[in-house]
């Protein structure tokens, strides 16, 4: 399989299926990093990172930002001093499809960048 990172996100039609229990534990396991949250019936990966202080939090989070644009898919981010929680899940399907584990994945990378 393909690296999560190297792929791009397809259109997700309100119609598409959300992955399945199998496909869930197969994709997790890609990013491992990240948690499954369960909020108001719907689930979501999750994430903190944690940086130095409030400014590496912020241009972290402006990277999130511009890949997200790029990607035309949006994760929920919470920047406070020294840490951002991301947050990816389908809005238009109320829950996880493949889209959220590349965006997982492409994250995790600009950590490297």
């Amino acid at each position: 399989m393909t690296e999560l990172s190297e792929m791009k996100c397809e259109a997700c039609q309100i119609d598409a299926p959300t992955v399945s229990d199998t496909e869930l534990v197969e994709l997790a396991k890609m990013v491992p990093d990240w948690t499954v949250a369960v909020r108001e019936d719907i689930k979501q990966l999750e994430r903190v990172y944690k940086f130095k202080n409030f400014k590496l939090a912020m241009a972290f989070t402006n990277k999130l930002a511009e890949l997200a644009e790029a990607e035309f898919h949006h994760p929920g981010i919470l920047t406070e001093w020294g840490k951002v929680t991301v947050t990816w899940w389908s809005h238009s399907i109320k829950g996880l499809h493949k889209n959220d584990f590349i965006m997982a994945a492409k994250t995790d990378m600009l950590l490297e960048d």
